[in-house]
């Protein structure tokens, strides 16, 4: 496949959950893909969670074994974030830490060397802004937020700041979908962009209904799926997004804009402080073996 406006090497900075299924896409889609993570370990559970989506994807008759190998053979590992300074659009998919995003930016801005190269955050609340003054390039600074899983969602918010340039947006608009064959919507550079400015009130709104001692999880979620067609109720859809996530988007948006349905209700608090996660911790509103 050809990519536009010459994107071939793609890197991507972490491979959690966001991180190794946008790998996997990248790849799947002929692109050359490396992965930077801090440590060994995080190589050896990056490599081990894109194995593991691969193997279901096998299963489900979605790829053949041949397919897999090759999709395999176009991922690199590192620990080492000098490795990107040849990629072409560096995706940074680390934790939801706006300090930490900015020091990453800035070291991406020295490391990598190409003149034209996106610079993309798949942040879910930091505003654009703030990553791209980080850099002397912020100009090719945007946000590319993908949804998890993000091997099966067609959704990706398309994020400028204002100092963003039209090249480097229209080259991003058109890798989403002519590369990765996915839907881009484009977003404000706010906090919450779109998506999550709709879906962050509703999900509290949820919590803050159990909170209240007169109505379960499965009742407040069979009653949104079996009411209003939703694929999935808003507590298990918390869990599946993780509850410190779901708490730290909140926090993003409460600071910036103030506004009481913004604020994470005690029960989520105190869950996140438990480690009561959902998903990833085995147990949230519901138990996940």
């Amino acid at each position: 496949m050809s990519a536009p406006a010459g994107i071939h090497r793609v890197g991507v900075v972490g491979c959690g959950a966001m991180g190794s299924g946008i790998a996997e896409v990248c790849a799947g889609a002929g692109l050359d893909v490396r992965v930077a993570v801090r440590t060994p370990d995080a190589l050896e559970a990056g490599r081990g969670r894109l194995l593991r989506s691969l193997d279901r994807s096998v299963r489900k008759g979605r790829l053949s074994e041949q397919q897999r190998g090759a999709l395999l053979a176009r991922v690199e590992f590192s620990t080492d974030l000098a490795d990107l300074a040849d990629r072409q659009l560096v995706v940074e998919a680390i934790r939801e830490q706006e300090e930490d995003k900015v020091q990453l930016f800035a070291q991406l801005d020295k490391l990598v060397t190409a003149d034209d190269a996106i610079l993309a955050s798949n942040t879910s609340s930091v505003p654009i802004v703030r990553l791209a003054l980080a850099t002397g390039r912020p100009g090719q600074v945007l946000g590319l937020h993908f949804f998890s899983p993000v091997p099966a969602m067609p959704l990706v918010e398309l994020i400028g700041s204002p100092f963003t340039g039209a090249e480097a947006h229209e080259r991003a608009r058109l890798f989403v979908g002519e590369v990765l064959g996915k839907t881009a919507i484009l977003s404000p550079d706010r906090t919450g962009f779109v998506v999550n400015a709709l879906l962050i009130p509703y999900l509290l709104n949820a919590i803050r209904m159990v909170q209240s001692g007169l109505v379960s999880a499965e009742t407040v979620d069979q009653g949104m799926v079996l009411g209003c067609s939703h694929p999935v109720g808003p507590l298990k859809l918390a869990d599946l997004i993780g509850l410190d996530v779901v708490a730290q988007i909140a926090a993003a948006l409460h600071d910036e804009f103030g506004e009481p349905q913004y604020a994470a209700p005690d029960l989520l608090s105190r869950m996140v402080a438990g480690g009561l996660l959902g998903r990833k911790s085995g147990r949230g509103f519901y138990a996940h073996p």
